[in-house]
């Protein structure tokens, strides 16, 4: 196991690199060690290393900028400290040092006969921060792909490295529901051949994916690509031939799927670029036609999104949802959010959003649900609500009506 103390001092800011690129050797090394280290503040992603619920010291103070994947039973313990912020804020936030930047540990692919090593699946964040850290530590992993579109780091960068040879973390898949299937098919609906998609993971965005292998010279651009993008490109259908920006390239910041994804990713035309590019309001401006398809926890009457707190507990993030909602909406085609109509026995439309609202109002265009469309462009309030309790679940729809109108 490598010696982190001669590079992480006590009260040292730590950050490493999240989902599939997570350098799970590093961060054990950190946990086991932190005792020995003294205080030590942390900043990650998404992650699906148990070990940070279960075994997270108490010197160990944690963030993330949601409570995303394992970090949501962190929250649910109250020992995560989330900072609400827009994913295209994080770069500025590394660079202004209000995140922990003194070591950064990352995952990387081996290096070129150049002596340079790819950041690999995992570019997102990390590209940005990389410039502002003055001590990185490297997982290099044989398995790592090297990918294109952000500069590689040079070997000599590191202050340390490990060498490893272990399967990247692959997505933890849930085959669509029967209501998840009703949702894609009716965000399809709302697709037109030519338009540049952006949504997250998971199971409804590759249930969407896959209701649009008949549309044509589909675009991609998006904080993360799945394996529903792999089978697209394989249809022919994700071209980018329309593109106004990055012409027949998927532009992403990381990848989040299966070992094949992550071994056939050389051969497709995928670039991987840093959050200041995929989320910059000066990149998305240029995409005349894009379709932001993000999901939600609930939504109100107003059209207002709530999609980081449940019952007052952290289980998501602002992410990128309002840099390419709000784009989408303003200068792109059409920002659509995708939400069940049902959570448990309660209603999802809801009068009011309980705590935070993430995406306003004026940055939603179409609410999808099972049961419908609800197109909210050009409409006043009374019409809002009108529209929004049609596509409520139907046992939920005469008492927001009552409450609509007391």
């Amino acid at each position: 196991m490598i010696d982190l103390a001669p590079f992480v001092p006590s009260g040292a800011g730590v950050w490493w690199s999240q989902a599939s690129a997570e350098p799970t050797p590093l961060v054990h090394a950190l946990l086991d060690q932190a005792d020995r280290i003294g205080p030590v503040r942390a900043f990650c992603g998404l992650s699906w290393d148990e070990r940070l619920v279960r075994q997270l010291p108490q010197n160990v103070t944690l963030s993330s900028y949601g409570a995303l994947g394992e970090l949501r039973k962190l929250s649910r313990t109250g020992r995560l400290e989330v900072v609400p912020c827009h994913y295209s804020a994080l770069p500025r936030m590394f660079a202004e040092g209000a995140l922990p930047r003194d070591v950064g540990l990352v995952q990387v692919s081996p290096p070129d006969a150049d002596g340079l090593c790819s950041l690999g699946v995992g570019v997102d964040y990390i590209a940005d921060a990389v410039e502002h850290t003055p001590v990185l530590i490297a997982e290099i992993n044989r398995r790592m792909p090297a990918t294109t579109g952000t500069a590689r780091i040079p070997l000599s960068r590191f202050a340390a490295v490990v060498e490893t040879d272990r399967p990247l973390c692959e997505a933890p898949v849930r085959p669509a529901d029967d209501v998840e299937l009703a949702i894609a098919r009716n965000v399809a609906e709302l697709i037109d051949d030519g338009d540049t998609l952006q949504m997250g993971v998971g199971s409804l965005p590759s249930a969407v994916l896959d209701c649009l292998a008949a549309h044509s010279d589909l675009g991609f651009h998006s904080g993360m690509i799945s394996d529903g993008v792999l089978r697209l490109v394989e249809k022919g259908v994700l071209t980018g031939a329309r593109k106004e920006i990055d012409r027949g390239v998927i532009v992403t910041g990381a990848a989040l799927g299966s070992a094949e994804l992550y071994d056939r990713l050389p051969e497709l035309p995928v670039q991987f670029r840093p959050a200041s590019y995929t989320h910059a309001p000066e990149t998305l401006s240029r995409l005349r036609s894009l379709v932001a398809i993000n999901s939600a926890i609930e939504v109100d009457l107003t059209g207002q999104v709530g999609a980081e707190l449940r019952r007052g507990v952290y289980i998501g993030a602002v992410g990128g949802q309002v840099d390419f909602s709000r784009a989408a909406a303003l200068t792109g085609a059409r920002s659509i959010i995708t939400l069940r109509s049902r959570s448990g026995s309660h209603s999802t439309i809801v009068p009011a959003v309980h705590g935070a609202v993430t995406t306003g109002r004026s940055d939603v265009d179409v609410v999808v649900t099972e049961f419908g469309m609800a197109h909210l462009r050009g409409c006043d309030l009374p019409e809002r609500a009108r529209r929004l309790i049609a596509v409520a679940a139907p046992e939920h729809r005469e008492a927001l009506q009552r409450g609509r109108t007391a």
